[in-house]
Order: structure tokens, then C-alpha cells, then sequence
């Protein structure tokens, strides 16, 4: 199939998603975009949909026009973050149901494919720009006394990145999935409900109930999530104060999380 012929129907901030023929997408990452992150993307969501496992079958790993590509699965669905747009008294609900699906996610062996968790922190606390020397050497302090582990983790489990389809929820952008702790995935969406922001564009009325309910959505998501899994406020506790270190302070700098999945498709 030929770009000129591709109906744009979704863009994100790393991707624009395009009609690729029947049931099929196009996912074709920004020319900034690393190489390695869109191979890494399209290994990690083959393996994962390999499992059995609730992520979109990949294709292909195109190149068009210099930029990298997947040819993904079309999931027909609306996100998480949309249901609750036009439901917003489901709002609670939603929480305890993100939480259950990252427990499921949690009870399954990562495939062995996949890249380690601990390695990809490391990673991101060499790279951050705005840690000092201090800081990046702390957080590797209290890295080094977390444990390992070998499920399967999403590393951007937000309401965003789930469609809700007809035959059941469906977990997309798996450009950070990896083999680890689970609650290290857990810490890193509880920093997510502390820092992240809604679209500019979302209602106002989804503003304002995000304002006033964020503390407890984020009790209720950690408190289902710990009612189904091993695990403890303090060990998340322990893995956030790493994580928040990774990116020049993660809590400092309020992150823009798009919570809302382009309509029809696999991923943005």
C-alpha cells in the first residue's frame, strides 16, 4: 500500500496512525524518533501478543519515507480515558478496573525476549538532563536495593493506552514494556495519577472532577491493585522514589499524558 493512498486517522506525540488495509494499521513514528524505539516496540508487542496476552498482533516493521513504521492489528474501541469522558459517573469504576488489568498483566511470565526493566531505568537515570551527578547517584543507591523480577511490565499503563473493545480490554504502546518487578509498573502509574494532566482539551467538567478526585483515584487504583497482588504501600514507596529520579525529577516537572487513544485504532 502506497502513504498517498493512507487515510490519516489518528496522531499522538510520537506517531501519526494511518488505514493500512483491511483490519490493519499503520503506526509511522515522528522522524526525530529513535530507530531503536520503534524496533523495540514492534519486538515487544509481537512477543507479548504471541503470549496470549491482551496487546494488538504487529505485522511489520516498515520504512517510509525515512521514517519507521508498524503495521498493527485495527482494534475497534474507544479508551479507557474516553469511556470515562462520556460516562464521568464511572469514574471510580475505571480506577478499580485499570487496577485489575495491571494485575492481570502482573500474573503472566514476561517472554524472555524482552528487554529488562532494571537496564532500562539505569538507562533513563543516565540519560535525565535535569538530575545533578547527586541525585542520578541516589537514585542508582536505591535501584541497586530493589529487587528483580520476571513478569510482565507495560511501563506507560495509563487509561490512555487501554481500549476497551468487544472482546475485552486491549493494552497498547508497548514501546516500554519490559521483564520486571511489577511493582516498579505499579509505581510508575502511581506517579502517572500524582503528576500527569489532562488534554487541554478535555471538558471542563472532566477538569474540574480530576481536581478534586485525583487523591482518591489514585487510593482507590492502589488499594484494588493490592487487594489482587503481593505487595505493600512501602515497597511502591520505595520503587516511586527511584522512578521519580529518572527523567530531572519526574514529581518537579507535571507531565502532559494524552488519556485518550485515537478511536478505531491500535495506537498513537
Amino acid at each position: 500500500m502506497r502513504m498517498e493512498k493512507a487515510k490519516l486517522i489518528g496522531k499522538g506525540l510520537t506517531s501519526e496512525v494511518y488505514a493500512w488495509g483491511d483490519g490493519r494499521v499503520l503506526k509511522l513514528f515522528e522522524s526525530w524518533v529513535p530507530v531503536a524505539k520503534a524496533e523495540q516496540e514492534y519486538m515487544v508487542t509481537r512477543a507479548v501478543y504471541a503470549a496470549g496476552l491482551p496487546a494488538p498482533a504487529a505485522f511489520e516493521l516498515v520504512e517510509l519515507d525515512g521514517r519507521k513504521g508498524l503495521v498493527l492489528e485495527r482494534v475497534d474501541g474507544i479508551s479507557m480515558y474516553e469511556s470515562v469522558v462520556a460516562r464521568p459517573w464511572r469514574l471510580f469504576g475505571a480506577a478499580r478496573q485499570l487496577a485489575e488489568l495491571h494485575a492481570q498483566l502482573h500474573a503472566a511470565a514476561a517472554p524472555a525476549e524482552l528487554p529488562s526493566q532494571r537496564r532500562q531505568i539505569e538507562t533513563r537515570i543516565a540519560a535525565a538532563k535535569r538530575s545533578s551527578a547527586d541525585e542520578k547517584q541516589a537514585a542508582r543507591r536505591r535501584l541497586a536495593e530493589l529487587p528483580d523480577g520476571g513478569a510482565l511490565c507495560h511501563g506507560d499503563f495509563h487509561p490512555g493506552n487501554i481500549l476497551l473493545t468487544a472482546r475485552g480490554a486491549i493494552v497498547i504502546d508497548w514501546s516500554g514494556g519490559t521483564r520486571g518487578h511489577p511493582l516498579a509498573d505499579v509505581a510508575q502509574t502511581s506517579l502517572l495519577f500524582e503528576v500527569a494532566a489532562l488534554p487541554k482539551d478535555a471538558p471542563l467538567h472532566i477538569h474540574v472532577l480530576f481536581k478534586f478526585s485525583r487523591q482518591l483515584l489514585h487510593a482507590s487504583y492502589l488499594k484494588r491493585y493490592l487487594q489482587l497482588r503481593t505487595g505493600t504501600r512501602r515497597e511502591i514507596d520505595s520503587w516511586r522514589w527511584a522512578l521519580r529520579h529518572w527523567g530531572g525529577g519526574m514529581a518537579r516537572v507535571p507531565r502532559v499524558v494524552s488519556f485518550r487513544a485515537t478511536r478505531n485504532c491500535s495506537a498513537a
